[in-house]
């Protein structure tokens, strides 16, 4: 089967953006401190009467790609082609997860289990159990803020370019970006910890939300020229009067 330009980009866009969302979601169960991986000393927040320091799921070092690819995919290939993409990606996490679970009820061949002792970990099975078996709420809250996130950005991004024209790309992605992870940030962590077993304080779960929020607008910001970067190298791949060209065709769809 041969697949024209367009066809290529968009299968390899598609394909990146999965295995980026779903990486992001396994390795999201590593929480790291931000100041010591930086070397600084703990910044003491203080939101809504809680304190701490700036501790991030190691999921969010992925986010801010999945940001740009969703903004990419919909400039060039509009609203249907990045509600695919995003539809794939939860069913690949939900696909994932069932897996990850089946291979925790596998019985561990008995060497297996204290094979590492010598690193520091004397029970193989409890580690792999510990580190892809997240609970349920976690897995559902992540996944349908996950579905909602993208779908909110998808719509308030297409807004926004209507007043814009092809112009101010770096408003539409970061405007969309705003919204759709406002809802993102509050209703991943609302149904993971404070509907779940963890029954977080809803002080503790605004002052987190904001503090993670605040994170990912920080990345959106920072990931600008990225964006910028990745359209050019379309324009070069497909060639500026393709590429423009693609470009109206995925706005000029009938919504």
């Amino acid at each position: 089967m041969h697949l024209d330009k367009p066809q290529r980009l968009y299968v390899f866009l598609a394909a990146f953006f999965c295995v980026t969302a779903v990486l992001a979601e396994f390795i999201g169960v590593k929480i790291f401190a931000l100041e010591a991986t930086l070397g600084i000393a703990p910044f003491e927040w203080n939101l809504f009467g809680q304190t701490g320091s700036l501790n991030f799921t190691a999921g969010t070092l992925l986010w801010p790609i999945v940001f740009v690819m969703t903004d990419i995919v919909n400039e060039y290939f509009g609203k249907r082609g990045v509600r695919f993409i995003s539809w794939t990606a939860v069913a690949l996490i939900l696909y994932g997860f069932v897996f990850a679970y089946a291979a925790i009820h596998l019985a561990p061949a008995d060497w297996w289990i204290g094979a590492n002792a010598n690193q520091g970990v004397p029970d193989l099975q409890a580690a792999f159990a510990a580190i892809f078996g997240q609970g349920l709420w976690t897995i559902w809250g992540s996944v349908i803020a996950f579905g909602l996130g993208q779908l909110i950005d998808v719509s308030v991004f297409s807004r926004i370019r209507r007043f814009t024209g092809p112009r101010m790309v770096w408003l539409r992605a970061t405007g969309s970006t705003a919204v759709s992870q406002l809802i993102d940030s509050f209703v991943v962590l609302y149904i993971a910890f404070v509907l779940g077993p963890q029954q977080w304080s809803y002080d503790l779960f605004f002052a987190v939300a904001t503090l993670n929020y605040g994170y990912k607008m920080l990345a959106a910001v920072l990931m600008i020229p990225a964006l910028y970067g990745v359209r050019k190298l379309i324009h070069w791949y497909l060639g500026h009067e393709h590429a423009e060209l693609l470009h109206r065709n995925a706005h000029s769809e009938t919504h």
